[in-house]
């Protein structure tokens, strides 16, 4: 019992009124698990609360929201334990956990509790396929088989089927058919009763690159791919190569070499009661699920795949340039609409979504440009979502079958979004944006496009000459007056930019775009009364 109090000490810089909701979320899930989970004692019951980075005064109220929703899922997804994390600007600013480990000896979930994370592994494997790549041992449109020998013998399913190329695995259009649950289950397969199975060849559901299906055995073989390609095991090759780089010291493909007091042992629920489900060994399909890791080690891994973002001349030490982590946003041909993940989703307008390189990627109406993946398992189930544009990733790990917790992560997420969390990383404004912004400022201000003739490239004048622009600027000039053309521009890229003026008699909204020459010239400019 104290060392959870421990944990649950004020922060110096949290308010008593924030701690008292705080302390109202952790009665309230205490007192949810006194009645439904009888066996599982007080102590073990309360929450584990450890903060990587102190909680400000500002956010705990946001903080509180997020625990509601993620104790809410527990108690209704029948969990027996998780842990939640929120990574933001390259650090685990918040992690928490909930429950017990295992049943037997009700040891307190904790940032430290290991989880296989499932699915969750697939970027791992995508990364290393990419990295390999980078260092030209591999070529992703080069044919699977120049990797898998056994797959040269293989009948396709039509007479003009294009062969499996390693793109194809990474994007799930290899034209297998969905193998969940039957692909967790082959994890401990040995290596050499797989080779057995490629060799006898497998059935198609459609054609390659004809569509996207999600196929755990299509990330098994680019486990063969990675093993093949670097001379070393699969799992040898993503320690070396991703987990100690990134101090992931805990992580591993062996979930029982871990210490018993650290491990969060896997349950299903199943007939109105939790049943233990055996440990998987490693085997060769541990490329598409197989990782086991803790919350503080993830963060790690999240923290370095938003480092790749924005696009930067800083210095680039890896493991994977950031060039190349961006890849994993790159997506097949074969986009589709869903509704949003969680209970937000209802009354949210459907996201654009294509699977990437071990990552779901769509663009959300309020989160904006988004990666995800979930993790479902024997025991286990796990979500992450980052939000590249905002420096943030939410993750979530759970100790029971398939328990999902997406629809926890989403709505965390957008609370997140409406109490203000989460900030736009704002794009440099080039020199060439800045000088062209000023010459429709001077443009303005005389209404005469040629007081910036120098600054137009040489399609304006021929798209509307100055004549009719000088007509245009009058008119406007009449409505609104004169404006404060020395507010801000925003840069949406290092050639265009957004604007909005205060003027004398209301506001002015304009666009600036420039063209592709040195020097940048300005190619196009809009610009309009903001109406009520």
């Amino acid at each position: 019992m104290r060392a959870a109090q421990a944990h649950l000490a004020p922060n110096k810089n949290e308010g008593s009124e924030s701690m008292r909701e705080r302390a109202g979320c952790v009665n309230q899930f205490q007192a949810s698990l006194r009645a439904h989970v009888g066996k599982v004692a007080l102590a073990a019951a309360l929450t584990v609360l450890l903060q990587v980075t102190p909680v400000r005064a500002s956010d705990a109220q946001t903080f509180a929201e997020v625990d509601r929703i993620f104790a809410d899922y527990a108690l209704d997804s029948h969990i027996p334990g998780l842990v939640y994390g929120i990574v933001a600007d390259g650090r685990l600013v918040y992690v928490r956990g909930l429950g017990v480990q295992d049943l037997e000896s009700n040891r307190p979930v904790s940032a430290n509790t290991l989880f296989r994370i499932a699915s969750m592994t697939k970027a791992f494997t995508a990364l290393t396929v990419l990295t390999l790549r980078d260092s030209g041992k591999l070529q992703l449109d080069a044919l699977a088989e120049t990797y898998i020998p056994e797959l040269r013998g293989w009948r396709y399913p039509t007479k003009d089927s294009s062969r499996i190329r390693v793109r194809d695995l990474l994007n799930h259009t290899a034209g297998f058919v969905t193998d969940d649950p039957w692909g967790d289950r082959q994890t401990p397969m040995p290596e050499a009763e797989f080779s057995r199975l490629l060799r006898e060849g497998v059935p198609f559901a459609r054609t390659p690159a004809t569509a996207m299906e999600y196929s755990n055995l299509g990330f098994a073989l680019l486990g063969r791919v990675i093993t093949n390609v670097s001379g070393h095991p699969y799992a040898q090759t993503i320690s070396r190569s991703l987990l100690q780089p990134l101090g992931m010291e805990s992580s591993g493909f062996v979930a029982d070499a871990a210490p018993r007091e650290l491990r969060a042992l896997g349950y299903r629920w199943e007939d109105d009661a939790w049943r233990l489900e055996p440990t998987l060994a490693h085997g060769a399909f541990g490329a598409m699920g197989g990782l086991q890791t803790n919350a503080i080690d993830y963060a790690k891994w999240v923290a370095y795949l938003l480092s790749a973002w924005p696009p930067r001349d800083a210095a680039d030490s890896g493991p994977a340039k950031r060039g190349t982590v961006r890849e994993l946003a790159q997506g097949s041909n074969f986009p589709r609409l869903r509704a949003r993940p969680g209970h937000t989703g209802t009354d949210a307008c459907r996201q654009a979504a294509t699977y990437g390189m071990g990552m779901w990627v769509a663009v959300d109406c309020d989160l904006g440009f988004t990666l995800s993946h979930s993790g479902g398992y024997p025991g286990y189930g796990s979500h992450v979502l980052l939000l590249p544009d905002r420096g943030v990733a939410l993750f979530a790990f759970a100790n029971r079958t398939y328990a999902g917790p997406i629809g926890a992560v989403w709505d965390a997420a957008i609370v997140l979004h409406n109490m203000g969390f989460l900030k736009d990383r704002s794009t440099a404004v080039s020199d060439e944006l800045g000088s062209a912004y000023r010459a429709v400022g001077t443009i303005y201000r005389q209404g005469d496009v040629e007081a910036a003739a120098d600054q137009l490239a040489m399609n304006f004048l021929l798209d509307r000459d100055a004549a009719g622009w000088g007509r245009d600027l009058a008119s406007l000039r009449k409505q609104v007056g004169d404006c404060d053309t020395a507010a801000a521009v925003t840069a949406t890229s290092a050639l265009s930019g957004e604007f909005s003026w205060r003027c004398a008699h209301g506001r002015v909204t304009g666009t600036l775009l420039l063209a592709p020459t040195r020097p940048p010239r300005i190619q196009s400019i809009k610009l309009e009364r903001k109406t009520p």
